[in-house]
């Protein structure tokens, strides 16, 4: 089949890399725009992009695919299939139907549950048994397509969003891989959603970062996985931010622990626990600003923690 790929970040890569790999033509392939990143503010081509350089083949980075110039460059490539992951850009009907066998995507959950911008985190944080991927086709409505195919996987109590993320990635290029060939051989299904079990991930956002500790130490703690590697889960320790990308859930029976305020600190000189509305939590990785990300044992060596109230 002649493929156009739409893609831009990491999670994209793996399925680029599987049709690369395949019997199939890649003949053209679209991703964000190139965007000014860092403290010197250059411009940052995106992953799908420098993938796509090593292979010679055509880039585009149109603003959108309403103007009529975008729209007639992608019907210019005669496309059997376009196959979109993590674009970041919603696609016209009138570029939905531009490919012969139409749109498909590859979204990081098990359909209908986490529709939206942010399922693998939302996945963790709601502390979801198993997650996965789903190839499906794409129709103007957000992520409401038939679905084709299913890759599933158990989420382990040491998986983050990131350790996740990467996890996913690979699994969707599998997943790509199997539809592409069910395609070829006119033995696809598509299986509707059902509306009934449909959830929404919401965009991140930078403020859901601060931790109530008013809450459980199990929410805590999936807040903690949910948000590594950004925004990051983080707590105001002497008026600064202190960051926490790791923590576990602790089962005591210290009653004295117990009966503190949420947010107080007890510690030896190698733990860190804190109490929370529920249990105790203990902070296994934590960053202050400016400096190194750190086991807590390391900062105890140069903090005095017992007894401090953090929030």
């Amino acid at each position: 089949m002649k493929i156009i790929f739409a893609g831009t970040p990491e999670f994209a890569v793996p399925s680029l890399q599987a049709l690369l790999d395949s019997k199939h033509e890649v003949c053209a392939i679209y991703t964000q725009p190139d965007r000014p990143a860092g403290r010197g503010q250059q411009l940052h081509i995106s992953p799908v992009k420098a993938l796509a350089l090593t292979h010679a083949i055509p880039v585009f980075q149109p603003l959108s695919f309403k103007t009529d110039e975008d729209l007639q460059q992608l019907l210019s490539f005669n496309a059997d299939l376009m196959v979109v992951v993590a674009y970041g850009m919603i696609l016209t009907q009138a570029a939905l139907e531009a490919p012969k066998l139409g749109c498909i995507n590859v979204h990081g959950s098990l359909l209908p549950r986490w529709r939206g911008a942010a399922p693998i985190q939302r996945a963790l944080m709601a502390g979801d048994a198993k997650t996965g991927v789903t190839i499906m086709q794409i129709v103007r409505k957000l992520d409401a397509g038939d679905m084709l195919h299913k890759e599933e996987y158990t989420i382990t109590d040491n998986d983050t969003a990131s350790t996740l993320h990467d996890t996913l990635a690979i699994l969707g290029a599998l997943g790509l891989a199997k539809v592409l060939t069910q395609i070829d051989s006119g033995v696809i299904k598509a299986e509707p959603q059902d509306e009934n079990l449909v959830t929404y991930a919401e965009k991140l956002t930078k403020s859901e970062a601060v931790i109530n500790w008013q809450q459980s130490a199990h929410e805590i703690a999936l807040k903690v996985r949910g948000l590594n590697a950004w925004p990051v889960a983080q707590t105001l320790y002497q008026d600064k931010v202190l960051r926490i990308w790791d923590s576990e859930v602790i089962e005591t029976s210290d009653q004295q622990s117990l009966v503190l305020s949420p947010g107080t600190v007890c510690c030896t000189n190698k733990t860190l626990d804190v109490v929370t509305g529920n249990g105790l939590l203990r902070l296994l990785e934590i960053q202050l600003p400016g400096g190194k990300r750190m086991n807590t044992q390391a900062f105890l060596n140069a903090h005095a923690m017992q007894g401090v109230k953090l929030g």
